[in-house]
């Protein structure tokens, strides 16, 4: 039995595919002596651990490697098992003296050490598990992206995803057995990439072309949502999202969200948004821009009435309130917020434009009213149609 004040039970070690040869010393003497390996089949085949090997269950259970806590027990995952591997899923769950480490170069690390690229230039993404739509934001003219997917197949199915968006003329790469004896590189271009690979284990590489990229500033097209006309319209969007202020690892309530483009927009500078919205057809329509923007995993869909909905979410860094504020939802969602929280309303009515007068008094912040007017017809000439003004406060708790 493992020695637990002085020496860890659970050893993690990536393995690539040039299996023990391409072990540290640490990593090879850890192997020898422990009583139980886990990892996928090609991993406990690569170790030749013979009987002490057991394949991860599917669906994967981390209570298996728990099991065996105490005793001389290895993990092995593909190259570093910290980067899209099972490595933090299981320290999460133990001690920092119940486990050591031994990673090994990852996918990524090979993947631009054979193509030549800066790997800190790259986008490194894990799609084995995860839509196509997680590569939206990163796909711009000459952006170079290196990707896990699921098999084969999968890769057959990301080249069709790239040609149908616009990207057909970008160069692809699929990347097999990186750093083993099997290794095989072969370059393609996105739309002539139309078969399926028989291996399991698949890198896809992309230098992006053809298409033009989701922009970085705030306030989108409009065209790049889906929407019944219940939207924050561009000009409006980029007010609101300037007064919201949103960093990474921010959470934002949006309530009343409409076409959730508020949420969409949050959470492509790197925080989580919960749409709540009374209307089930509109709560639809978040549900698939955030799908569309790769942005399911950030975005959490709350389908009922403010404040009655708010009651079970976790506290907000930002609210949204793009209409129908009154003092009962103002009260339930100011005494909700914590200190530094910010809260941005809009109204286009007179009786909240009122209220918000009151607030900004009462709270101080910024009242602002915003008045646009867009070019056009008027028979054979052109004028200057006006929408509704928006009044905006902003005030930070």
């Amino acid at each position: 039995m493992a020695d637990s004040l002085a020496d860890p039970w659970l050893t993690i070690i990536g393995i690539g595919e040039d299996g023990l040869a391409g072990l540290s010393d640490a990593s090879r003497k850890a192997l020898g002596r422990a009583e139980t390996v886990f990892g996928g089949e090609r991993h406990l085949a690569l170790a030749d651990v013979g009987s002490r090997g057991r394949a991860w269950p599917v669906p994967f259970d981390a209570s298996v490697v728990l099991g065996c806590r105490g005793r001389p027990t290895v993990v092995l995952a593909s190259g570093d098992p910290f980067w899209h591997g099972a490595g933090a899923g299981l320290t999460e769950k133990l001690g920092g003296d119940e486990w050591i480490a031994h990673p090994g170069p990852s996918t990524f690390s090979l993947a631009a050490a054979r193509l030549g690229w800066r790997l800190e230039s790259i986008a490194c993404l894990g799609l084995h598990a995860a839509p196509f739509e997680r590569l939206v934001q990163h796909l711009a003219p000459s952006a170079r992206i290196v990707c896990l997917v699921r098999d084969g197949k999968a890769a057959g199915d990301l080249a069709k995803w790239l040609s149908e968006r616009g990207w057909g003329a970008s160069a692809f790469w699929t990347l097999n057995a990186l750093g083993g004896p099997r290794e095989d590189i072969a370059k393609h271009r996105a739309d002539s990439f139309g078969r399926d690979l028989a291996c399991r284990l698949v890198a896809v590489a992309v230098e992006a072309r053809g298409g033009r990229g989701l922009p970085r500033s705030s306030g989108l097209s409009d065209d790049l949502f889906v929407h019944d006309g219940q939207i924050t319209k561009r000009p409006v969007r980029a007010l609101a999202l300037s007064a919201l202020a949103p960093r990474p690892g921010e959470r934002l309530w949006d309530i009343g969200a409409g076409s959730g483009s508020i949420s969409v927009e949050w959470a492509l500078c790197g925080g989580t948004a919960t749409a709540i919205e009374a209307r089930e057809d509109r709560a639809a329509n978040i549900r698939n821009n955030a799908a569309t923007f790769g942005l399911a995993h950030r975005i959490t869909v709350v389908s009922g009435m403010a404040p009655e909905a708010l009651a079970a979410l976790d506290p907000p860094d930002a609210v949204f309130i793009g209409g129908g504020l009154d003092r009962t939802m103002f009260d339930a969602v100011w005494s909700r917020l914590t200190p530094g929280a910010r809260l941005v309303a809009h109204s286009v009515t007179l009786e909240t434009e009122a209220l918000l007068g009151e607030l900004h008094g009462q709270h101080g912040g910024e009242l602002m009213r915003v008045e646009i007017a867009h070019c056009a017809p008027l028979g054979r000439y052109r004028s200057w149609e006006a929408a509704r003004p928006v009044v905006q406060w902003s005030a930070v708790r």
